[in-house]
């Protein structure tokens, strides 16, 4: 079995409600461990708080930009990226392309490699040119995913 790591962190500023931030990182990640000290919020989890995230990609039709975004992050076997607390907030998705003034969620996701295949796939013509399985669903004999039907599982 594969292990899919994922990591948010990011920091209250003193303008910010910690319900309201706490709900940001909810709204996009559903079922991580929260850990707030003081100014800061860290949370951790596992590949089942990457479903909504996965669905959302979908939903905003922003699969290219998120795969370029995922891309270009990452660092041997992890992903890193930046989103946007307010767009969080409201439950979109929105990738900074730089630190925000009032912070950005900073995101972590460790684990296998084909995991941005899974969350966002090549497209061609904004659609999906093959759906792939959650990373910890099973392999191909040549390493690659097996196919899922049952998205929702995840």
């Amino acid at each position: 079995m594969i292990t899919i790591e994922v990591s948010v962190q990011t920091l209250i500023r003193p303008t910010e409600r910690v319900e309201k931030v706490v709900l940001a990182i909810e709204n996009i990640f559903p079922g991580l461990v929260m850990d707030i000290r003081g100014d800061r919020i860290e949370a951790y989890g596992g590949i089942k708080s990457l479903g909504t995230l996965h669905r959302l990609l979908r939903d905003q039709q922003i699969l290219d930009t998120s795969r370029l975004v995922m891309l270009n992050g990452q660092v041997g076997e992890s992903i890193q990226f930046r989103l946007n607390k307010q767009a969080a907030f409201m439950g979109r998705i929105n990738f900074p392309l730089e630190e925000e003034p009032l912070g950005s969620i900073h995101v972590q996701i460790t684990g296998d490699d084909l995991v941005i295949d899974w969350l966002a796939p090549r497209t061609e013509n904004g659609v999906p040119v093959q759906e792939i399985a959650a990373p910890e669903n099973g392999r191909h004999e040549d390493g690659r995913l097996i196919a899922n039907s049952e998205e929702e599982d995840v």
